[in-house]
């Protein structure tokens, strides 16, 4: 599912997005994004990232101007996130020189993966991502869906010790994975983990959300919108008044901001190629955040539709 294409049908069917950007852009001059702690380091990380792994894949047919123009937008707001995962070298070939472009290179903070078998195979998949990135040191290097990690992580600890990875981890993107996830965070020393979260999907929030505040990891959430099923549920549903209570425009705000609203989340992901689709949720990341009352009230919600 297009995530993008989803939500601009989705909007049109509202006639809601010129409604929206007025605001957006109001709400994002109050200011640089906020941002929340490291609790490895110290360091700061805006509450709003780009997830580019779906993104990276259009290169071929579409170039790389729209990913341009989304990460320059990313920027401009105080964003700096930006998650990938290894595509083909021809794809990441086109895909590392923009993240090396003047005003982006020494902005940008850029979560990589492997997600192979083998631990060679790990390591090849680290080297290329260094030279197609033209990166030698990656910000932080994540074992993705956990694959094959008793022969990854060993090397990730190295990368670490090296300095060629600043921080590790490891990622999931189901409520299946989340007893994997829970037993490796107990067992190793992850500084990020990264996990499927949403006003829909809210099973992080039970354990592993918890045990990453409780044992000072910084938070990743992928899938806010569910890959765009989450806008298709709600395509005959208005957005409820209550929703400006905690200045919410926008069904994408609606789960980004109950999202953020958790205090172990560090940054959320979002998948666009449309520089109007991130900076409406850039805008999520401004303004008041709802309570644990209204955050009920939104579980509810979702349940009814």
């Amino acid at each position: 599912m297009n995530e993008d294409t989803t939500r601009r049908e989705f909007l049109l069917g509202m006639s809601a997005l010129g409604l929206l950007l007025p605001r957006a852009a109001g709400a994002l001059a109050q200011g640089t994004m906020p941002a929340r702690t490291i609790p490895a380091s110290g360091e700061q990380l805006p509450v709003v990232g780009f997830g580019s792994s779906k993104a990276v894949l259009e290169i071929p047919t579409e170039g790389t101007e729209p990913v341009e123009r989304v990460l320059r937008r990313l920027v401009a707001r105080g964003g700096r996130v930006v998650d990938t995962s290894p595509r083909t070298e021809a794809i990441d070939a086109r895909f590392g020189p923009l993240l090396d472009l003047p005003g982006l290179r020494d902005r940008l903070f850029i979560a990589a993966k492997i997600n192979t078998n083998g631990a060679d195979a790990g390591v090849a998949q680290m080297r290329q991502t260094q030279r197609l990135f033209r990166r030698p040191t990656l910000d932080l290097v994540q074992v993705e869906s956990m694959r094959d990690i008793g022969a990854h992580w060993p090397n990730l600890r190295a990368w670490k010790d090296s300095g060629e990875a600043r921080y590790i981890g490891v990622t999931v993107s189901s409520d299946a994975a989340h007893d994997r996830l829970e037993a490796f965070m107990r067992a190793e020393r992850c500084d990020f983990v990264h996990v499927n979260y949403s006003v829909v999907e809210t099973r992080a929030e039970e354990r592993i959300l918890p045990l990453a505040r409780e044992l000072g990891m910084a938070v990743l959430i992928n899938r806010p919108f569910m890959n765009g099923s989450y806008f298709q549920r709600l395509a005959d549903r208005a957005l409820p008044a209550w929703a400006a209570d905690f200045d919410c425009a926008s069904w994408a705000q609606f789960s980004l901001k109950y999202i953020l609203s958790h205090p172990a989340v560090t940054c959320v992901f979002t998948e666009t190629t449309n520089p109007a689709h991130m900076e409406e949720n850039m805008q999520a990341a401004f303004g008041r955040r709802p309570d644990e009352a209204t955050r009920g009230r939104m579980r509810a919600l979702m349940r009814e539709v």
